[in-house]
This record gives C-alpha cells, sequence and structure tokens, in this order.
C-alpha cells in the first residue's frame, strides 16, 4: 500500500493540468456568434396562411409576394387612382412587416417625379390598403423579427364602356 501511495499523490497533481483549460471570455463568444450570423436573411419569410402549408422556403416567400401583390391590386382597382393617372401603370410600395403582425405601406416614387401628385397618391395608398388578412412576422432565430422588401404592385386600367 506504501508503494501505490506516492504513485497516486503524482497522478493526483499531475491530473489538475487537466482541468486548468482556457475558457473564452463572453465577449469572444459574442463576437463569434455575431459574425456567423447572416443578418441580410431571415429564417423564415413572412407569411399568411394561404401559404403556411407550403414547405419549402422559396416557395413560401414567392406565395407570400404573389398573395400581397394581388391584395394590394384589389384594393387599388376600387379607386380611380388608373383614371386619374393614366401613365402610372406600376406603383412599387415598400412594406414593412413589424413583429406584431401589423404592416405599413409606402409608395416608392422615382426621384424625378413631377408628372403625378405624390402626396395625393400616398393618401390614396393608405386609406386603402387598410383591413389585410393576418400576416406572421418574419422569423430569425426564433424571434419574430422586422422585414422590408418592396412590391411592383401594376395599377390596370379599368375598361371603359
Amino acid at each position: 500500500m506504501r508503494q501505490f501511495f506516492p504513485f497516486f499523490i503524482c497522478i493526483l497533481f499531475n491530473s489538475c493540468q487537466y482541468f486548468e483549460k482556457q475558457v473564452p471570455s463572453e465577449k469572444e463568444l459574442l463576437q463569434k456568434e455575431l459574425k456567423s450570423i447572416n443578418w441580410k436573411e431571415v429564417d423564415e419569410y413572412p407569411s399568411v396562411p394561404n401559404c403556411d402549408k407550403i414547405a419549402d422556403k422559396k416557395l413560401r416567400q414567392q406565395c407570400f409576394f404573389e398573395v400581397m401583390s394581388g391584395l394590394i391590386q384589389e384594393k387599388l382597382n376600387i379607386d380611380t387612382l388608373s383614371i386619374m393617372y393614366p401613365e402610372l401603370d406600376t406603383i412599387e410600395v415598400k412594406v414593412t412587416v413589424f413583429p406584431n403582425s401589423t404592416m405599413k405601406f409606402e409608395p416608392q416614387f422615382p426621384k424625378d417625379s413631377v408628372a403625378y401628385d405624390t402626396i395625393k397618391i400616398d393618401s390614396i395608398l393608405h386609406a386603402r390598403l387598410v383591413n389585410f388578412p393576418k400576416v406572421n412576422p418574419a422569423i430569425k432565430r426564433g424571434i419574430p423579427v422586422k422585414t422590408q422588401f418592396i412590391l411592383p404592385v401594376i395599377i390596370k386600367a379599368k375598361d371603359e364602356k
């Protein structure tokens, strides 16, 4: 037994070296994690109930954009926008989907747009683009996030009889 005691003590002191590993600091870990995140893309795009069944990420995104463009076109076809501004065939609308599922619409006009009254078109858009169906916000790492995208909306000219 006496022969094993010094051997046991040597092993005990030498084994302590294995427990002294360098622990990275919180700041280093945070910086490493922040660099690994792609801030330009979300894990899941915003979605409407009609598109929730689609499993493919790109197809779900395309479905959402098509549904939103269609809804905006329907709401704008009610108005006389195409009659008031016949030269205006497409409006680009910046759509913002907030984490609480609310949406904001902003028309995007060219910088040199003097051919039509941008303030009047903006007020028409804000008046018409209300009461949309529930939109699920985009998800990034399990957290709802704000997203913005620009949709081209075609204004169809009404047939005159």
